[in-house]
């Protein structure tokens, strides 16, 4: 199989991640770094352990031939005209959350990529985390029944303690505490009870704690979302909160429920009194270092050599979720109830 070049867009913290899994990947290796700050060639390349050319200038990187793929983990602003460049320059792109920070650049990044025939994968990484991956067979294989009301939610205090804090904090990079990172919690209720959609409706508020004063949006966003066939879910994006990371997860179904790592299905004649188990690894970090890249882009690969969009967090994946991400945000700015 092809192994393909990779060059990093921004080189953050979330950027150490993804080089990693990409170079841990039989499929792939990351050849190139641009970042705003210069950074030596021969450090970089003894530091990753492939050889790496760094680059200031975006355009010079995305014109070198030999680089089949970009990551862009920059700041949120500039994902659409970063990936709009790229999908000129040929490249296929792994995209962070969110895509861009309006519904209007989605649509850009959509005709460009559809215009250039690559192929993107939009990180919503938790989809390929054990947790989701375990829960979405056990709701697949019908054992707590049809799903009629699901929550999962995002409950994660994004304070100063936070290494993206400085910037997290500006509506003009950061957008709303769903697109932040609740839009995880969103994404993942979709996964799990499909992208039909009818109505959004969101409130938000925000806590009083001075530490959170900072942000120039609102941190405590709830959403309820109703079906087109009746069922009801609701997503939580809590980035002011005082705990310890926790992504709730409980869906009820006609057969059973499932709260986060344990479940009881009539099915299989249970006690209904009593929770069973299931052996899972929990999404309990918001340290990038433990998200699930490795099986999301060993997968990315993997669909390219075989010209295929990927599963799960394709384009047409990742543009679902954020139309149903800025639905909630209209919601929340304007009082009112939102169709799709």
């Amino acid at each position: 199989m092809k192994k393909y070049n990779v060059g990093i867009i921004g080189y953050s913290w979330v950027a150490t991640a993804h080089i990693t899994a990409i170079n841990k990947s039989p499929n792939a290796q990351v050849t190139a770094i641009y970042s705003s700050r210069p950074h030596d060639d021969t450090a970089e390349s003894e530091k990753w352990g492939t050889p790496i050319k760094t680059y200031t200038d975006l355009d010079a990187m995305l014109s070198d031939k030999s680089i089949d793929a970009v990551s862009i983990t920059s700041y949120s602003d500039q994902h659409a005209a970063q990936a709009v460049a790229a999908a000129r320059a040929g490249k296929h792109i792994i995209l962070e959350k969110p895509m861009a920070l309006s519904w209007e650049d989605c649509l850009m990044i959509e005709s460009e990529v559809k215009k250039a025939g690559v192929k993107v994968c939009v990180c919503f990484e938790c989809r390929y985390s054990n947790q989701f991956m375990v829960t979405k067979s056990l709701v697949d294989t019908g054992l707590i029944g049809d799903i009629h009301y699901a929550e999962v939610d995002y409950l994660h205090g994004l304070g100063p303690w936070y290494g993206q804090y400085h910037w997290n904090i500006k509506k003009d990079k950061g957008g709303s505490s769903i697109l932040t990172a609740g839009c995880h919690a969103l994404d993942a209720l979709l996964l799990f009870m499909g992208t039909d959609v009818e109505e959004v409706t969101s409130y938000e508020t925000k806590s009083k704690n001075p530490i959170f004063q900072a942000y120039e949006y609102t941190t405590s966003r709830v959403s309820i979302f109703k079906f087109k066939d009746g069922r009801v879910g609701k997503s939580s994006a809590i980035i002011d909160c005082i705990q310890p990371y926790y992504f709730h997860t409980h869906l009820f179904g006609s057969e059973g429920s499932l709260l986060d790592d344990k479940f009881h299905s009539e099915k299989l004649g249970t006690d209904h009194h009593l929770w069973s188990s299931l052996a899972m690894k929990m999404l309990d970090t918001g340290d990038v270092a433990d998200h699930p890249y490795q099986a999301q882009f060993d997968t990315f690969f993997e669909s390219l050599a075989a010209g295929e969009d990927m599963p799960l967090t394709s384009l047409k994946d990742g543009i679902k979720t954020h139309e149903i991400i800025f639905a909630a945000d209209k919601s929340a700015a304007t009082g009112k109830p939102v169709r799709l």
